[in-house]
């Protein structure tokens, strides 16, 4: 027996949850697992909005089923290539032999690359602001590409106003009985794992999210539909205004994230003093992480969360601490930037971890160096005093001065 729950008139959720996997795209831990969402409209016309991944084959077969109560299955509407959402359209063309498959041409250009099924005469090829009548619903095509795949689009139901946004508005974490945001303390619960979702998923591509907000901007969405995570019926405003300030870079809130690299617990040392520091300063909202223990995709969502950060680590083989140096290829590559950056160096024979990072960050957009670097000499000392609180005060006047 499978559960399907209703959305909206004619509208069913039919998707699962996966609390086994460790690793999203064998990449980002999951401690709560992930939730896969496909929604199926049935009007005169039956309609799949994205299918799911294998690992929960069958109780999406049998949502499906459920929900289609005896009926046929007319379209599967690809929003989305990744494989966790497009699992299973070799199995529903087995069992619906009349099911037409809609996606625009760089959809079906992935699908004959991941599968070899004879398909081609299922294809329903649609295009930038496209309608498929099924009845009373209305679906309206809208391409985002780059959000985070180049086929992506978003299909809005123009009867109940609701926007089915492949894998934007997602989250990271299983579904817990509750299928609404509005149904859980968001802010505690799912606020950080959407986050992270987001910096270390869709992060890269803030010019391509931002415009396809531009393009979402004058349509009136009632509910947001993602392909992971919880289903959006209020608050819209809250969730848009996120993925705005992701999206252009700019930190939610005042704070610093502070992360290290410390093979003897010297550059731990500093690292903590400093953090002690900026409390007794009054800096708010302050993250201390050790970046050869915790995840990098962690340290990733609080520097999107926050204004300022500090990094430190200890020169290795002539090089930047390998933690660390994997912490700033993230960065990059995820494009962060609008932060402002202090720096501790250490070393103990040839010091060159301050300046392998300052180069780095001389790499990144609009990445603000304040104070000077703090370099040591294996462990701080008495007489580096002034030095470490002449950073601190650097830091927290900037933090003060912030404004969001």
């Amino acid at each position: 027996m499978q559960c399907t729950r209703q959305i909206a008139p004619d509208i069913y959720w039919v998707g699962g949850s996966d609390r086994r996997l460790a690793l999203f795209e064998n990449l980002f831990p999951l401690p709560d697992g992930v939730a896969y969402n496909s929604y199926l409209i049935a009007d005169e016309k039956t309609a799949l909005m994205d299918t799911v991944d294998t690992s929960i084959t069958r109780q999406f077969l049998e949502g499906v089923e459920a929900a289609l109560n005896g009926r046929g299955l007319d379209f599967v509407v690809v929003n989305h290539m990744e494989p966790d959402h497009c699992a299973h359209l070799e199995e529903l063309a087995r069992r619906y032999p009349q099911m037409k498959i809609v996606g625009n041409p760089k959809t079906f250009q992935m699908i004959r690359q991941f599968y070899t099924m004879e398909c081609e005469d299922r294809f329903y090829q649609v295009g930038e602001g496209d309608t498929l009548s099924l009845g009373r619903h209305t679906l309206r095509f809208t391409f985002t590409p780059m959000v985070h795949w180049p086929e992506v689009m978003m299909t809005y139901d123009t009867a109940e106003h609701i926007l089915f946004s492949a894998d934007a508005f997602g989250s990271f974490g299983a579904h817990e009985g509750h299928l609404f945001s509005d149904e859980v303390d968001f802010d505690t619960r799912r606020l950080p794992e959407a986050r992270r979702y987001y910096a270390n998923i869709v992060g890269k591509y803030g010019p391509q999210v931002q415009a396809a907000l531009k393009k979402l901007s004058g349509v009136d969405i009632r509910m947001i539909c993602p392909l992971h995570g919880p289903v959006w019926r209020r608050d819209l405003p809250y969730l848009l205004d996120k993925y705005d300030h992701w999206s252009r870079y700019q930190p939610e809130k005042p704070g610093v994230v502070l992360s290290y690299a410390s093979m003897y617990g010297n550059t731990e040392n500093a690292v903590t003093l400093l953090a002690d520091r900026l409390a007794e300063k009054g800096v708010p909202n302050l993250r201390v992480y050790d970046v050869s223990k915790t995840h990098p995709s962690y340290i990733i969502g609080e520097l999107f969360q926050l204004s300022h950060a500090v990094f430190g680590a200890p020169t290795y083989n002539g090089g930047m601490h390998l933690a660390m140096e994997n912490l700033f290829h993230d960065m990059a590559s995820l494009n962060l930037q609008n932060r402002k950056v202090a720096l501790i160096g250490n070393g103990s024979w040839a010091p060159a971890s301050a300046a392998l990072m300052k180069k780095r960050l001389e790499g990144m957009k609009n990445m603000t160096l304040i104070g000077q670097p703090l370099e040591i000499r294996s462990s701080l000392k008495q007489e580096q005093a002034d030095e470490l609180e002449a950073l601190a005060n650097a830091i927290a006047s900037s933090v003060k001065e912030t404004r969001i």
